[in-house]
This record gives structure tokens, C-alpha cells and sequence, in this order.
């Protein structure tokens, strides 16, 4: 059981809960979710989610992981203008943070 900011992911029976409240993934949403939230607090390039989530050395499409991103974000509730959860660094990966960041007000 992996639980990071309100985000629990039980990798055995593939389920998910946000604050709480169980949240249905698809197979390769909750793949990617699953691949960042072990992970939590490690930058993850690109190319190890493609190995891990796609299991291909190749890229099928620049855009599959944006996309897959764009609905598990969503499900999280998690904005991409001011990610919470899920970071991304640019040129190197994403990262599931372990604390919300502290914005300046």
C-alpha cells in the first residue's frame, strides 16, 4: 500500500482513494499512478515510465504519456497550471511529491 498526500494506491487489488473516496483508473492510469507514487519524492524520466507503464524501449507516442498524465491528474484533482501532486521537470521527468509545495501568496 503506497499513501502520499491523501493519495492511497493499493497495488495488489488495483484500487485507489483520494482523500478518502475510492476513484476508478484505467489500466494504464493507474499503471502510471502506480509507477509515481512508489516512487514518491524521485524524479522518473520519461523513459522508465515508458518501460514500466508501456513495457517498450521506444516511444509509441510523444504524447501518450502527456495524455495518460492529463486523465490521472484530473482524477486526483490535481491542476496542471499548479500541480500539487504530480510535477513535471522539464527534461528530466515527474515527480509525485511527498508534500504539497508552498506557494508564495
Amino acid at each position: 500500500m503506497h499513501e502520499v498526500q491523501g493519495v492511497r494506491v493499493d497495488p495488489v487489488d488495483r484500487r485507489v482513494w483520494v482523500d478518502g473516496d475510492e476513484v476508478t483508473f484505467s489500466r494504464k492510469e493507474f499503471d502510471l499512478l502506480l509507477a509515481l507514487i512508489s516512487r514518491a519524492g524521485e524524479v522518473v524520466s520519461r523513459e522508465d515510465l515508458m518501460r514500466d507503464v508501456w513495457h517498450t524501449t521506444f516511444w509509441t507516442s510523444s504524447k501518450t504519456i502527456d495524455v495518460h498524465l492529463g486523465w490521472v491528474r484530473r482524477k486526483l484533482h490535481d491542476d496542471s497550471r499548479r500541480p500539487h501532486l504530480i510535477t513535471t521537470l522539464r527534461g528530466r521527468g515527474l515527480r509525485f511529491e511527498t508534500e504539497a509545495p508552498v506557494r508564495a501568496t
